[in-house]
């Protein structure tokens, strides 16, 4: 029996990878340090290479995937971006098992990047729950189904932070291995369980950005979209990185019970967003709900840019609690100047886009945080929030822009009807 639930396959899909994502860190930084006998420094340094390596490979793998699998869409549906990217990350993590269990450098490790990104990766996943979500949803209820979907990828998110730091102390093979078993159930949902949630391509429902006679979209207004969700997660994702190595040196020097609860403060986030959302998306509107996520993002990371202590992060994460607004609100923004039938095509070009984003925020913030360590480390977070506040600019310009047209359509409209009223005072004399 297939059903329509998307939100269960992202929450099974972020406990798996969570997990994962601590057993790889740990596993990582262990290694750096006994390769560098204990020099904190020099074990950052190294796992921050690994890293960067890791990422590239994974994103370039990736970007070699999404033209073929956003083909394989068209035809069958978006599910396919789904199941591909899972059956990589699954096949990845066996990866890991293997570096476990045998004599085998920690190079081997890359193989698994390649996996996940030639099966599609994180871009994919993420270009198939937004088509589907958009499919299944109304146009003015899109906002708030993407940040649904947000909001339970978020509580996901909290649950394994939180319990991947207690796993690990269980056992790093604990933690791997129940990281497996939870990704293939996410899996097989998605396999046997989930449909493409198809509403009617014929229905009348009309585009945000249509012109008069229906037949062409506001390009420009998609590329200002777009060019805010890069600059937001340029300025965004190689930060993120670099914070979960930041954390595990001095001053912080957390273990892995710490560093669970920091993922876990991280994905809270998720859950203060959506309320956000919930409770002023019918005051604010979708620009000024982004607007303040900008805001909310930039503010903390340049806190967190002279964290000293524990509670600094914390209350930095606090600040950020509407961080998680602006990329799904993007996509709804996005998807309403666009037909249905469009979705998988532009949905995977805009992952595509993403993806090299992600790759060139990586390389940036993970090659400039070794040459900060000795002065400033916190400095990479500083560049941030200048990144990310940039990323302001397009979205205002599109408001803007939309205010001129809805002006310009009104004018017209009168004009329209002064127009009537002659032709009929005509027609009476």
């Amino acid at each position: 029996m297939k059903i329509q639930l998307l939100e269960p396959v992202v929450v099974i899909n972020k406990l798996g990878t969570s997990f994962f994502d601590m057993a790889l860190t740990q596993t990582v930084y262990n290694q750096s340090l006994k390769a560098t006998a204990g020099d904190s420094d020099r074990a950052q340094t190294l796992s921050s290479h690994f890293l960067l390596i890791q990422s590239v490979l994974s994103s370039v793998a990736a970007m070699l995937s999404i033209i073929p699998l956003s083909r394989m869409a068209d035809r069958h549906g978006p599910k396919v971006f789904l199941v591909a990217s899972q059956m990589g990350s699954v096949l990845g993590m066996f990866t890991l098992v293997i570096f476990m269990y045998c004599e085998v450098p920690l190079e081997f490790l890359y193989l698994g990047s390649l996996l996940h990104g030639l099966s599609g990766g994180g871009p994919m996943f993420w270009a198939g729950v937004a088509a589907l979500a958009s499919l299944s949803s109304e146009q003015g209820k899109r906002t708030l189904k993407l940040n649904i979907v947000d909001f339970c990828f978020g509580v996901a998110g909290v649950v394994g932070g939180l319990l991947s730091g207690y796993l690990y102390q269980m056992g790093p093979s604990i933690l791997l291995l129940t990281a497996i078993l939870v990704s293939v159930v996410a899996l097989l949902y998605s396999v046997f369980a989930l449909t493409d949630s198809r509403r009617s391509l014929s229905e009348s429902e009309p585009l945000l950005a249509e012109s008069e006679n229906g037949k062409t979209m506001d390009r420009v207004s998609v590329g200002m979209l777009m060019s805010t969700m890069v600059l937001f997660m340029l300025g965004m994702v190689g930060a993120e990185n670099v914070l979960q190595l930041y954390v595990l040196k001095p001053p912080l020097s957390w273990d892995s019970i710490w560093a669970g609860y920091g993922r876990a403060a991280t994905s809270t986030m998720y859950l203060s967003s959506f309320i956000g959302v919930l409770g002023l998306f019918k005051v604010l509107g979708d620009t000024a709900l982004t607007l303040l996520g900008i805001v909310s993002n930039c503010t903390g990371m340049a806190i967190m840019a002279f964290t000293v202590e524990s509670w600094v992060y914390f209350l930095a994460r606090g600040i950020m609690m509407f961080a998680c607004v602006p990329m799904p609100t993007l996509r709804a923004m996005l998807s309403k100047n666009l037909h249905p039938q469009q979705y998988g095509r532009v949905f995977g070009l805009l992952q595509l886009v993403l993806a090299v984003t992600d790759l060139l925020s990586n390389v940036f913030f993970t090659s400039i945080y070794p040459l900060t360590l000795g002065w400033f480390s916190g400095f990479c977070f500083l560049l941030s929030c200048a990144i990310s506040y940039i990323s302001a600019i397009p979205i205002m310009y599109v408001n803007l822009s939309i205010k001129d047209n809805s002006k310009i359509l009104h004018l017209r409209t009168k004009i329209l009807q002064a127009n009537r009223k002659l032709l009929q005072l005509n027609q009476e004399l």
